[in-house]
């Protein structure tokens, strides 16, 4: 633009803590485009929700023009550069060409080159109104007012932005109408693509994603017409939700940007209920039809609208930690509300659910391994891959503890950051006396979340006397005490919350156990003889001794 002096391109790029407000880098000619063509395509943009830096209005003055241009290019996710006949006679459009090129190069950004009424091959090869411009820049350099160098950087940037993959008002028959319809398609492609979910230390993720991507058998031609439900089933904090993101992340370009990512879906329904779900099923067709401000009104209407509407749309959606039927029927329904080669992916803690909707297959989520464990707890406590030597062994005693759950390690990591060996020392074993609160309160979600009373009551009974006995045994005992085990026992493991063995009998996580034993435990202040169950020794010894307690509502 020739009324702004334009970034040298040997000049560092600005330093910023934060992004820039824009998302798109005009660089075009005022004198040919402002009021018509560019001004036009920024008014496209603005209204798709893009923000696009236009001209020198939006700048303050004097030297502060220079630093807020670098600025301005260094940071946008996108520049287009209009090429119309006079683009290259000022030598400030060109400085910018310059930078913008070489913001490519180191940092990856996306260019779109539009030929706006100039023939590309008169770009590249400098020839045509573009040769004329530079009999002139080459007189300057007689003249003192160029430098030879800053001359063929010019030609140089030129030759290869006109090689890239651009947009020819031609190709539109000249009609600026479409033209811009072409260009906002384009632009909206590579912005919404820009957009990965943020994840933190993705450690063994490589081999968890591999055997997923065969479950959503998205690459597979013979499949790519079908439309497929996927479950990713796990405990709280088992890393379910990273897995998803990954995917998310992974198979963007495959999808070319049609892609929602449901989060949270258990706690804002549980929050909001009938609001909640019209909120999600708006963000499901907004980010799919890259709307802007899509509105359903009530349920109902949003079940209709994206049954309409995403019939034809190949996209992946992500509905992240569901727990209730209601809510995937108000969001994903069936499989043919959406266009073929579509993937619906569920996470959730519920097995059942998965079952309700005949998902094609599930992917269990595992729990970390020794040396996954070490690393990803590393990262947060030492904010590098490895321990410290010194605290090497009070790390193990963490892995120990956690028993391969992300989650536990995160929390427990970002708490001993920083933090001496005796620190160290005295919180494991606090840890091991009384669960850590904000690991507890995202296990709990699942015990709290069970259908009834008598399910609880079984899911406490096994996390107090009954891991690792056999699931038979356990069940008549159970059923002895009215407490319908069959059914109960059934509803924990597709909780998560109970396992059982390739030899029938129950376990659980330690966490979860952990979790049980503290419910048992609280509100009673230490005092044995209040909790509902006994199942240490020193406990039930102390309770028998005591002659003040007359009455025992309690199970050994």
């Amino acid at each position: 633009m020739d009324a702004r002096n334009a970034a040298s391109s040997s000049s560092s790029p600005p330093s910023s803590s934060k992004r820039s407000e824009y998302q798109v880098f005009l660089s075009f000619r005022g004198e040919d485009t402002r009021k018509g063509f560019t001004g036009h395509l920024h008014a496209a943009l603005s209204h798709a929700g893009i923000r696009a830096f236009l001209d020198d209005n939006e700048l303050e003055r004097a030297e502060f023009i220079k630093n807020q241009l670098e600025r301005a290019i260094h940071w946008s996710m996108i520049s287009i550069i209009v090429f119309s006949k006079r683009y290259a006679d000022s030598s400030w459009c060109l400085d910018e060409l310059v930078k913008i090129m070489e913001c490519r190069e180191r940092l990856g950004q996306q260019v779109i080159p539009l030929f706006y009424n100039v023939d590309p091959s008169d770009v590249r090869k400098q020839t045509g109104s573009f040769a004329q411009a530079f009999e002139k820049h080459e007189a300057g350099i007689c003249e003192g007012k160029h430098e030879k160098e800053k001359v063929q950087r010019w030609r140089n940037a030129l030759t290869q932005a006109a090689d890239l993959c651009g947009e020819d008002l031609k190709n539109a028959d000249g009609h600026e109408a479409n033209f811009i319809k072409r260009i906002l398609g384009k632009v909206n492609n590579l912005v919404n693509s820009k957009y990965q979910l943020d994840i933190e230390h993705l450690i063994g993720i490589t081999s968890r994603v591999k055997v997923l991507s065969n479950h959503l058998d998205i690459e597979n031609s013979g499949s790519k017409d079908v439309v497929r439900m996927i479950g990713i089933l796990g405990m709280g904090g088992i890393g379910k939700t990273t897995l998803a993101k990954t995917i998310y992340n992974k198979f963007e370009r495959i999808f070319e940007g049609r892609r929602s990512f449901l989060e949270n879906v258990r706690e804002v329904f549980a929050n909001q209920r009938s609001n909640g779900l019209v909120g999600l099923q708006e963000q499901l067709l907004n980010d799919i039809l890259k709307g802007e401000g899509i509105k359903v009104g009530s349920v109902a209407k949003g079940i209709d609208m994206i049954r309409e509407r995403l019939c034809c749309k190949r996209a992946l959606v992500i509905i992240d930690d569901a727990d209730d039927l209601q809510q995937l029927k108000a969001i994903a329904g069936a499989r043919d509300w959406f266009g073929p080669g579509s993937r619906i992916v569920i996470t959730t803690r519920n097995q059942h659910l998965l079952k309700q909707v005949e998902v094609d297959s599930t992917y269990m989520a595992q729990e970390m391994c020794k040396e996954e464990a070490l690393e990803l707890f590393s990262w947060h406590a030492f904010k590098r891959d490895c321990p410290d030597q010194e605290y090497l062994d009070l790390s193990k005693r963490v892995i120990h503890y956690c028993q391969g759950l992300p989650l536990a390690l995160r929390v427990v990591g970002s708490f001993l950051i920083k933090r001496s060996i005796a620190e160290w020392e005295c919180h494991l074993e606090k840890l091991e006396r009384s669960p850590d609160g904000d690991i507890q309160k995202i296990l709990r979600i699942s015990f709290d979340g069970l259908p009834d009373d008598t399910t609880r009551k079984i899911f406490l009974d096994i996390s107090c006397f009954f891991i690792e006995k056999n699931k038979d045994y356990v069940t008549r005992i159970l059923d002895g005490c009215g407490f319908f085990a069959t059914i109960g026992i059934s509803v924990l493991i597709e909780r998560c919350l109970v396992t059982v063995s390739e030899y029938n009998t129950l376990g659980m996580h330690d966490l979860l156990r952990d979790m049980g034993r503290e419910i048992v435990s609280e509100n009673a202040h230490g005092h044995p003889e209040k909790f509902s169950r006994l199942w240490k020794r020193e406990d039930v010894t102390d309770v028998l001794n005591n002659e003040s307690v007359s009455t025992f509502p309690i199970k050994f």
